[in-house]
Formats: structure tokens, sequence, C-alpha cells
């Protein structure tokens, strides 16, 4: 069975505004400690993007990953899933839900590598392919406190 990482956050903002948000994958440049600039290669009708590039750094490694847009529902989910090099790789997404004071987003991760995609993982992003799991788990963590960050309004604002 896949490895599935799910981490959870409340923030102080209506879901739409979060799915606003996580549906602007240039914004993960800001908000993912990996990703450093998407680049959308098609969108739809509603201007949601269905297909990008995610270029991605960590350390000395550098590497780039083809997603397309698998999920996108306003104020409800958006989820992408991943290749590289024709490979799958993962899904990645948001669900949202509201909360008391705001939304609670759910992002999540589901493993779908081949051994084709381990071997590049390791030789792409080093060590850390043998330990994605909790490498990711690590990195939804900061993603979600920055998403919070940026969304809630300031303290006395």
């Amino acid at each position: 069975m896949a490895d599935e990482v799910v981490e959870r956050i409340v923030v102080a903002a209506p879901p739409g505004a979060v799915f606003d948000a996580v549906a602007d994958v240039r914004r993960m440049a800001k908000l993912s400690p990996e990703c450093f600039a998407t680049w959308v290669l098609a969108r739809s009708p509603e201007r949601v993007p269905k297909r990008f590039v995610g270029f991605n750094r960590r350390g000395p490694y550098v590497w780039f990953t083809t997603c397309r847009v698998v999920v996108a529902q306003p104020a409800t989910e958006f989820a992408f899933d991943v290749t590289t090099f024709g490979l799958p790789v993962a899904r990645w997404g948001f669900r949202l839900a509201p909360a008391d004071g705001g939304t609670q987003v759910s992002q999540y991760w589901i493993d779908q590598r081949v051994r084709g995609a381990m071997i590049l993982g390791r030789v792409f992003t080093g060590k850390v392919a043998n330990a994605r799991p909790a490498a990711n788990r690590e990195g939804m963590r900061i993603t979600l406190d920055r998403l919070k960050r940026e969304l809630e309004p300031a303290p006395g604002a």
C-alpha cells in the first residue's frame, strides 16, 4: 500500500479564499520549502491551472516535476498528480472544510512512485528519496504555517 501523509491546520479565512490561495500554484514558491517556482502550461476556462511544472530544490539538489490537476472543486478540494519523466510520483492535495473560526485545511501526499521513479528520486533528490514521507510531513507543516500567516489578518489590523 502506498504511503499517505496528512497534516491539518485551521486558517481564519473562508474556504473560498483558501481554495484560491492553494489553486494559485504560483504561490507555492512562497509557501513550500522545496518548490521555488512553477510554470503553468494550461488553464481551465475558470483560470484554474490544468497542467504545470514545479521546480524544486532541497540542499544542493534541484529537480522539476510535471503536474496535472485532477481535482479542482472550489472551496472544497484542490489536488494534482505529479510525474517525472513520465513516471508517477505522487498525488498532492488540499481538502478544505468549514471549521469554527475559518477553514480546516488538510494537506495530503500519496506516494505513487514506481521503481523507476524511486531510482530517479535518489539521483535528483539525494538520500531524502528514501525518507520521503517524513520529509514531506515536515514540509507540509511549514507550508500550512506559511499559508495561515499569509491568509490571516495581522493582529490588531
